[in-house]
């Protein structure tokens, strides 16, 4: 592989935070896919089955493992598909398959709003349930305590881990984060079954009217996209391996994005099955507040919850500092000094912490970003990168499959932020800023 990079631009990209270490495992592919994949987002997982009902529910749950399964194959086998190079960030796919500026058009500002977006409702979910696990555990003589509060406080473990310098670096957090991921949802579905079927249990829609349930039902897909937001990162993730012409890295990526999609299936079906069999239509939309005993038990997962969200959003924070960094360095040319990144990072942290102080019903509103965003860079973008790149024939067998995904993400695209946006105006009532 010739490198034809001048020495200047070696040395950049070795600061850079995505091109810096190229020494991971094919395991750190597995616990930074799960942790970028398996967020809080599994524990509103039951809520959305409420709103899909069974049937539907379950044939969105699993074409949705199947499509994204299929599509992050298409991103790690694109990765090194030009001889001698590497595409290390999502953009740089995106500027292959459209050109320079198109490229990037298209790819960054959805990147943006997937990424600042989930860090800014990990802010608000860490929050939260440090919240609840106070109230939890202190019954008698409490302060009470606002929620903004919290949010601060989990802000500053972020002040703190943002000026880690690249991926494998966060590689010890991304894997206690995979853990707590597979811990709380095994603790959200044996908590359910430990409860039992409830004795008033109800399947049928909490809509009264056919538009009500409609709606719902399209609210609901945005969850299950939310859900399944790891691809924004996987190109990044495979940078941090290392690859020659005999060896190339989209093996070792491929057996860890394998395994990761098995821990994905192990933490979504049996949380989002069992939460709806066991509470039907009255699941709160994170089962967690559902299962209210036993106190250590939900104290405990609500801890998994924090842990979990804080390596998440180190995870999706990398890419985001590696496109201001890039910015910094190679457009505006400043320095590549440890300064610059403390201060543009210090920077990010405080300005997700201050949106999701002033707007800590961000997740709410995140049904109507994420079907825009979401939807695009998960279900169907890499479909039509795949399309343009190795123009399948006609009516193939790729080509047909690819061109179902993309009407199928295209429809997810629509219908989502419309039920989120109804969703947001029925409660836009009891949102209060600054809570």
């Amino acid at each position: 592989m010739v490198d034809e990079r001048s020495a200047e631009e070696r040395k950049i990209d070795e600061w850079l935070p995505v091109t810096s270490s190229r020494n991971a495992k094919w395991w750190y592919s597995t616990f930074h896919n799960v942790t970028a994949m398996v967020g809080a987002g599994v524990l509103s997982l039951p809520y959305a089955m409420s709103q899909l009902g069974w049937g539907p529910g379950v044939t969105v749950l699993v074409l949705s493992w199947i499509i994204t399964l299929y599509t992050l194959w298409q991103m790690v086998e694109m990765h090194e598909m030009v001889p001698g190079k590497r595409f290390d960030r999502y953009h740089e796919l995106g500027q292959h398959a459209f050109g320079e500026k198109l490229g990037l058009w298209i790819v960054v500002p959805q990147q943006l709003i997937v990424e600042v977006g989930v860090d800014i409702v990990y802010m608000v979910t860490g929050g939260r349930s440090l919240m609840k696990i106070h109230d939890l555990v202190c019954k008698v003589d409490c302060y009470n305590m606002k929620l903004s509060y919290f949010i601060m406080i989990f802000a500053s473990v972020h002040f703190v881990l943002s000026h880690l310098p690249n991926l494998d670096s966060i590689s010890a957090v991304s894997l206690a984060a995979a853990v707590m991921s597979l811990s709380y949802s095994t603790i959200g579905w044996a908590a359910s079954v430990h409860k039992g079927v409830q004795p008033d249990v109800d399947y049928s829609f909490t809509a009264k009217t056919d538009l009500g349930v409609v709606f719902n039902f399209f609210s609901a897909l945005g969850d299950v996209a939310f859900a399944y937001a790891g691809h924004n990162v996987v190109l990044e993730i495979q940078a941090t391996i290392p690859s020659t012409p005999e060896k190339p890295s989209k093996g070792p990526m491929w057996k860890g994005v394998v395994v990761a999609y098995m821990v994905v299936a192990v933490c979504y079906f049996p949380v989002a099955l069992i939460g709806y069999w066991v509470f039907g239509n009255s699941v709160e939309d994170n089962i967690l507040i559902s299962l209210e005993k036993p106190t250590w038990l939900i104290v405990m997962a609500n801890l998994f919850v924090v842990i979990h969200v804080i390596g998440s959003y180190q995870i999706y924070a990398m890419p985001v500092f590696d496109m201001m960094e890039t910015l910094l360095v190679k457009k505006l040319r400043f320095k590549p000094t440890f300064y610059l990144r403390a201060i543009t990072r210090t920077i990010y942290v405080a300005f997700t912490m201050f949106v999701a102080i002033a707007i800590p019903f961000f997740g709410g509103l995140l049904g109507f970003f994420g079907g825009f965003a979401f939807a695009p860079t998960t279900y169907f973008l890499p479909c039509i990168m795949w399309l343009a790149l190795y123009k399948p024939k006609r009516f193939s067998l790729s080509w047909i499959v690819n061109w179902i995904c993309i009407i199928l993400g295209l429809l997810l695209m629509i219908l989502a932020p419309i039920g989120a946006l109804r969703s947001i105006i029925l409660r836009a009532k009891g949102y209060k800023f600054f809570h």
